[in-house]
This record gives C-alpha cells, sequence and structure tokens, in this order.
C-alpha cells in the first residue's frame, strides 16, 4: 500500500520549465502539461482535497517571477512550493551567476515565511546543447551557490544536473530548449523521488537512437535554426520575451481535474 504523503497544498512558480512548455496536452490549462502537473497529480491520487496551483510563466526572468508570484503563492497558503528561476538570466550574455543566486536567495527568504516545504532545481548540464552548451561553465557556478542556499535555508535540491538521463536528445523538445514529455515525466519521477513519494511511474530506458546520416543532421539543424534559434536571438534584440501577453495556467489552487492526461 503507498504511503500518504503530508502535503495538501501545492503550488508552483517558475518560467516556461515549470508551466510545462514543449509537453503539451490540450486537456491540460494553457496546453501544456509538464513537470509539475504530473508531480501534481501523483500527490493528489495519495490524498484527499489536495489542491494544487502553478504560477509559471514562460520567458520571466528571476525579478519577475519573484516581483510577480512570489506574494500570490504565500496568498494560497501552500505547504508544498517549488520554485525554479533564474535559467533564463544566465542565459543573457554578461550575466553574473553569483549575483543571480544572490537574488535567487532574497527570494527564498521571502517564501520561507509560509513554512512549506521549498523545492529548487539545479540547471541540467548543458554541455552537449546546440549554441548553449557555451555556458556550461555559468550554469554549474550557479548550481552551486543554489546547493549552498538550500542547505542554508533547508530546501530540498531537485538536481537536474545529475540526472544524466536529460542528455539523450528525446528528452528535449524540438526548439532543443525546452523538455519534451518524456523529459518532463523524467523529471517529475525526479522530484518525487526527492520528495521520498512512492508512485508508480515507469523509468524511461531509451534504446539506442537510429543513427541519422550527416546530411539529416544538417537538415535538422538547418530546420531549428530558421524556425526556433534564430526567432529567440530576435527576442533577445528586441528585449521581448515568449511571455509577453500570457498568464499563469492555474492561478488559483484547486483539484487536478478529470482534464489530466494519463500515462504518456
Amino acid at each position: 500500500m503507498t504511503a500518504q504523503h503530508p502535503w495538501l497544498r501545492y503550488v508552483a512558480i517558475g518560467d516556461s520549465f515549470t508551466e510545462g512548455i514543449g509537453d503539451p496536452e490540450p486537456r491540460s490549462p494553457g496546453g501544456f502539461r509538464g513537470w509539475a502537473d504530473r508531480v501534481a497529480e501523483v500527490l493528489s491520487d495519495q490524498t484527499d482535497d489536495f489542491a494544487y496551483a502553478n504560477l509559471a510563466i514562460r520567458g520571466r526572468l528571476l525579478d519577475q517571477i519573484l516581483d510577480e508570484q512570489v506574494e500570490p503563492a504565500l496568498a494560497l497558503r501552500p505547504d508544498l512550493l517549488t520554485i525554479s528561476a533564474g535559467g533564463n538570466d544566465i542565459l543573457r550574455p554578461g550575466a553574473d551567476p553569483d549575483a543571480v543566486a544572490s537574488r535567487f536567495e532574497a527570494g527564498l527568504r521571502r517564501l520561507s515565511v509560509a513554512g512549506a516545504t521549498v523545492v529548487m532545481f539545479t540547471g541540467p548540464d548543458i554541455g552537449e546543447t546546440p549554441v548553449l552548451g557555451r555556458l556550461r561553465g555559468k550554469v554549474a557556478i550557479y548550481n552551486e551557490n543554489l546547493r549552498a542556499i538550500a542547505q542554508k535555508h533547508d530546501a530540498i535540491v531537485a538536481d537536474m544536473w545529475a540526472l544524466r538521463e536529460l542528455t539523450d536528445p528525446r528528452m528535449w523538445a524540438p526548439d532543443r530548449l525546452h523538455f519534451s514529455a518524456t523529459g518532463h515525466h523524467t523529471i517529475a519521477r525526479m522530484v518525487l523521488r526527492a520528495l521520498d513519494v512512492e508512485n508508480e511511474l515507469e523509468p524511461f530506458a531509451p534504446e539506442p537512437l537510429p543513427a541519422a546520416s550527416w546530411r539529416q543532421a544538417r537538415r535538422d539543424d538547418a530546420v531549428w535554426a530558421r524556425e526556433y534559434f534564430g526567432p529567440w536571438i530576435v527576442r533577445r534584440l528586441r528585449r521581448r520575451s515568449s511571455g509577453d501577453g500570457i498568464s499563469a495556467k492555474r492561478p488559483n489552487a484547486g483539484s487536478v481535474g478529470d482534464e489530466r492526461e494519463r500515462g504518456d
């Protein structure tokens, strides 16, 4: 028999990662499911009167997350909070991972007044990711800061850097910036493991990818550059965000609901 966990109100804050971009599901609010929804589904199945809100919005920088989402999150009186923030800041030219981590810690202090269990995320190892791989060192420095912050404030670390399954190409969406449904599913399993919550989510056991020809790989790179990387660069130059005009998909704490998709 699965043991019941202690949480009744879960609130997730963050950016596109927590919103679930890359894991489309028409029956989910906002049209995306993601790891946070998947975690909430498992938690909801194990206790009565479970409530879940997701305030994350794609494209948000750390200061925007702290300014726009922390107070609404606290108003929902959560006993479980997840926060993933700062990744979009680290991707920006000239970003100082130490300074970003200092602002993150200030936000974590504000969240701590809720007395809730807090889960925070390290960034994944992007060493093999096209274009972004050159930022691997900055991500590693930011991660070390986050681990120290978590230890200081008694937060739980969901360690994506150590989740080596994420190096499999199928873990990533076609834009190569967000996780696929398989990636979100794998991260949900990791979060539940960090919370010591039993679950029946099956582990991902990837079989070898079929070898792609050099010509096909170059075609794929050209499509990616045209459809995803180019528009991403243009948004950065124009100081625009993919989240402009987007609101939170689950602004109020409520039941997970019957719209959820079971399985992958």
